[in-house]
């Protein structure tokens, strides 16, 4: 070993000790005659000094600059009385160098490691090498192995084995779009890259594996968002004879065990339960962050009748909702605020943002200002101070739309206000989200589609009721929120043939097009498939929440950009033309791909919906 310790590692206990270190020269500094140099490593930083009396090293220290590598070997000390830093795990010592060996020399790197400095996300991308020597990222990565540890401690503890699935599969319905890879050996045919694996899992149940788990790598090739990734990695689990109140209280056991081992934060025992349709209606959000005490409040039939059509409107469709949202000494928000946080809710597809400022309730009307005033009446505006309990200084904003407009324009307008006005209260707020829709009716297509995944089991039993009434079908469905944040998601799944030809139906599958996607898995349900559930976590989102990160590509160590682009690489590259030939593939076209990729995303969700 080159090295004898790690820099962070070093204390007082090793004083008049002769060590060895190794790392980069992150700071020198030229004090009266003596050379320090801060030497970092992935433990952190440590002090070493130069002096004259030794001449060659401190003839080397000279030529020292930023990013260098070296080794040092030395004397450790006690610092001078004064010189204390209480900011390092190694503030109290020093090592007063005897040997010092230059084994790279660098050029100026073209990203500072200065955690202040602001850099384009195209350059951190492209020397992700350098940006990721920064203290904060190395914490980061070191964090994320700390959590998979923990993670499959957890579930080794609890008699899960670790099982690799297939990287190369095939394409199925649903869900995104697959990356395809061309096969060399059976020409024209195409093997996809898994969004989730989903299919091996359950078969592994089937097998009679009984409890798996798996840190699988996943792809999608999908339009990119802030909090996607082309490809991602998920905490992948699945056990048999269990139902729901069984899974959920495994995975919710094994995310306590991981916050107290990873971060000493002592979770809530057991976490609250809340179904979709109650999260819906009073946070207009799946993944309420229960942090922020604001709540949307229905008010449809207090303005049934009323003169103002943008209410009355929705308030009298069956797919319509007018909801208000109380913002407690809202009052004191300005119109320029308000101007801003119309414009927010219009990026959800609201067309306005009606307010009403109260002064004193007690006056009613008269205690209040906004221009919608004239158009409720006495006994309506008395309904919607009673029922939200509007006191002097609120400020009451509504929405009225389509239901699904509502509810994104005021469940984020929720979030962003409880951010903007210091209403965030605690630092851990988990939930499970339970009874879900079974299916999601698209009036665009015409056509119901899964709420979670085909393979999600109904609550009820009898495949004719499903086909008959799935607007009304609830899913055994389950999922994890922390913070506003999906974290986890999962199902029971359905484990007999006929139950999942009903849902294929359901959802506009034929039987020929199961039979040719699925027919390994509806053949494996014929065979004694046992009850089995499962949930798949986001290993990244839940990594950024643990480590304070404003985005997932902050815990990915090479991530890509919002075009899927690799600054680092390249990637994707061309294919050259023996390349195509032998895989039997001839372009029609060039492609005229913008590859700047400004920005990058993060890693997003699973087929379990983590």
């Amino acid at each position: 070993m080159m090295r004898s310790h790690y820099s962070g590692e070093v204390t007082a206990a090793a004083i008049d000790t002769t060590i060895t270190v190794c790392g980069w020269v992150h700071r020198r500094r030229d004090h009266g005659g003596v050379i320090f140099v801060d030497l970092r490593d992935r433990s952190g930083l440590i002090q070493v000094v130069f002096d004259p009396d030794e001449a060659e090293t401190f003839a080397a220290a000279e030529r020292l600059r930023s990013e260098y590598v070296i080794k040092v070997t030395g004397r450790v000390r006690a610092r001078p009385e004064g010189t204390v830093n209480r900011n390092l795990a190694s503030g109290e010592i020093e090592v007063y160098t005897t040997a010092l060996e230059v084994l790279n020399a660098s050029e100026t790197p073209p990203l500072q490691l200065d955690e202040t400095e602001t850099v384009g996300d195209a350059a951190r991308l492209r020397y992700r090498y350098v940006e990721l020597r920064k203290p904060r990222m190395q914490r980061h990565m070191q964090l994320r192995a700390q959590v998979t540890r923990a993670v499959r401690h957890a579930l080794d503890d609890l008699g899960f084995l670790d099982i690799e699935t297939p990287i190369l599969t095939r394409a199925t319905p649903e869900g995104a779009r697959d990356y395809l890879v061309p096969s060399r050996t059976q020409p024209g045919h195409f093997f996809a890259l898994p969004q989730s694996p989903q299919l091996f899992k359950q078969l592994l149940m089937v097998a009679g594996m009984d409890r798996y788990y798996q840190i699988a790598r996943c792809f999608r090739d999908e339009d990119l968002r802030a909090d996607r990734q082309p490809e991602f990695t998920q905490i992948d689990i699945e056990a048999s004879f269990v139902d729901a109140d069984d899974i959920m209280g495994i995975n919710e056991q094994m995310i306590r065990q991981l916050f107290d081992d990873v971060l000493g934060v002592k979770l809530p025992d057991p976490f609250p339960r809340m179904p979709y349709a109650e999260a819906m209606r009073r946070f207009g959000s799946d993944k309420p962050d229960l942090r922020i005490d604001l709540e949307l409040v229905d008010i449809a039939d207090l303005v049934a009748d009323a003169e103002f059509k943008v209410f009355s409107g929705p308030a009298n469709s069956d797919t319509g909702r007018v909801a208000v949202l109380r913002v407690p000494g809202g009052s004191s928000l300005t119109r320029k605020q308000i101007d801003d946080y119309t414009d927010f809710v219009g990026r959800y597809g609201a067309k306005g943002l009606a307010y009403v400022k109260i002064s004193d309730v007690a006056k009613g009307r008269d205690g209040m200002a906004s221009p919608i005033l004239k158009f409720l009446s006495d006994d309506a505006i008395a309904g919607i101070v009673e029922r939200t309990g509007a006191a002097d200084g609120d400020l009451l904003f509504f929405g009225a739309d389509s239901t699904s407009v509502v509810n994104d324009a005021l469940g984020a307008l929720r979030v962003k206000l409880g951010h903007d006005l210091g209403r965030v209260s605690g630092d851990w707020a988990p939930l499970w989200v339970v009874d879900w829709p079974m299916f999601e009716y698209d009036e665009a297509t015409k056509r119901w589609y899964a709420a979670h995944h085909p393979f999600t089991a109904p609550a009820v039993d009898d495949p004719e009721a499903l086909k008959a009434a799935p607007h009304e079908a609830m899913a055994k469905a389950y999922d994890m929120v922390l913070n506003g944040s999906e974290i986890g998601g999962g199902s029971v799944r359905i484990h007999s043939p006929e139950m999942q030809q009903a849902a294929f139906d359901v959802l506009g599958i034929s039987r020929e097009e199961a039979e040719e996607k699925f027919g390994f898995l509806l053949e494996a349900l014929k065979f004694g498939a046992p009850p089995h559930a499962g949930i798949a976590f986001g290993l990244d989102r839940l990594v950024m929440l643990m480590a304070g990160a404003d985005s997932i590509r902050e815990v990915i160590a090479f991530p890509k950009t919002q075009t899927a682009t690799d600054l680092l690489t390249g990637a994707p590259g061309e294919a050259d033309a023996a390349q195509l030939r032998e895989l039997g593939i001839r372009l029609r076209a060039k492609p005229t791909a913008d590859s700047s990729g400004e920005g990058a995303a993060g890693a997003g969700g699973t087929n379990d919906g983590a």
